[in-house]
């Protein structure tokens, strides 16, 4: 998994008050932090012949998406705003048992 992806969908936003970004440094930037992510096993493959994609940035898209499905599986809300946070999540699961 993506620690990134995972952050992106979970905790990274740009925040701002009335007149300007607030969120302007890594303290004040919400950001999965080390002792937040679980255990990670990297695996490199090797294609050598072939022409190098990049390091990863082009699994963020699907890292969100399956936390979203993952959210959608257990509680049956799609979430429709990012990041999810817990405060979001429980805001949709209220909105859905009032439809």
């Amino acid at each position: 998994m993506s620690m990134h992806g995972a952050s992106l969908a979970l905790k990274e936003e740009v925040r701002f008050d009335q007149s300007r970004v607030t969120s302007l440094d890594w303290n004040s930037y919400p950001i999965l932090r080390f002792g937040e992510h679980p255990a990670v096993t990297p695996v490199v493959i090797q294609r050598l012949n072939e022409k190098s994609t990049g390091a990863g940035e082009e699994v963020l898209p699907a890292v969100v998406a399956a936390i979203g499905n993952a959210v959608f599986d257990a509680t049956g809300v799609r979430m429709h705003q990012f990041p999810m946070t817990p405060e979001r999540v429980l805001a949709a699961l209220a909105a859905a048992r009032s439809h």
